[in-house]
């Protein structure tokens, strides 16, 4: 039986990104897929034309979500970018899978790194309280900023028009109130001794998740030893669906593989 392996996306961007990492994965011999978020729309018009469907949910929620999909047959490999990292790492710490993958992913709780870079980028949705249960849009030029800065301007607003779709506003609350929260939902069991395999990838150039905030995610696992890091240095935040996707995903691919020889 193929192994399974489940891409979970980030916020703003509709799953169909991870299309071109279904097909080299799905010709590698795995079981891939990618559901959506909920309250996703099978498209990306559609997502556009209804933002009131995904407004609301926060982290909780869509790691609920993903860990039914999960545990719907043998335990996955997940691939996560952004949010969708953080919730490759819960689902990992819980046993909801085997092995996983977070790349550029949203800080875990104990993460102290906050560089104005991402204080920025979240600034769309914290400027207003009540966006806390909304769905927000990115503009064309937020969108250069916080996942378009490391390629051309005609690329990212490509990027825009093909795959941003509105995103809940409560994750992003949900990080900001980690600190003080003793349930907070980024919360992960740092011992990773007694759970699969992780690795780690931060992007040299990302201001969404700068490189720093990923580094120290992964160094919260130590001493255990079941967790790796890479960086790679001149990627943004669009690493996994721009021109270069394959830069990455070859690797993780490579990665993946030993995970299951």
């Amino acid at each position: 039986m193929a192994t399974r392996v489940l891409f979970v996306h980030g916020l703003w961007i509709h799953p169909r990104a991870w299309d071109p990492w279904l097909d080299l994965f799905r010709s590698a011999g795995f079981a891939a897929e990618a559901p959506g978020w909920p309250g996703d729309g099978e498209t990306v018009t559609q997502t556009r034309q209804q933002p009131q469907r995904v407004a609301g949910y926060g982290v909780r929620d869509i790691a609920d979500h993903f860990t039914r999909i999960a545990r719907h047959g043998e335990p996955p490999i997940v691939i996560g970018h952004s949010f969708g990292g953080l919730i490759a790492q819960k689902l990992l710490a819980s046993g909801a899978a085997q092995a996983a993958v977070a790349i550029d992913p949203a800080p875990i709780k104990g993460v102290k790194a906050l560089p104005f870079a991402q204080v920025w980028s979240a600034l769309p949705v914290l400027r207003r309280k009540a966006n806390r249960d909304r769905a927000v849009m990115l503009s064309r030029r937020q969108f250069r900023y916080r996942f378009g800065n490391a390629i051309s301007r005609e690329e990212s607003d490509q990027l825009y028009d093909r795959w941003a779709i509105p995103g809940p506003g409560r994750p992003i609350f949900d990080l900001t109130a980690a600190k003080k929260d003793p349930a907070s939902p980024v919360a992960v069991d740092l011992d990773d001794r007694n759970r699969g395999p992780l690795l780690i990838i931060g992007g040299g150039r990302d201001h969404t998740i700068p490189e720093v905030v990923a580094r120290q995610a992964a160094e919260l696992y130590r001493p255990g030893g079941n967790t790796e890091y890479r960086k790679f240095d001149d990627r943004g935040h669009s690493l996994v669906f721009d021109s270069g996707w394959r830069e990455v995903a070859q690797p993780v691919l490579d990665w993946v593989r030993t995970q299951t020889a």
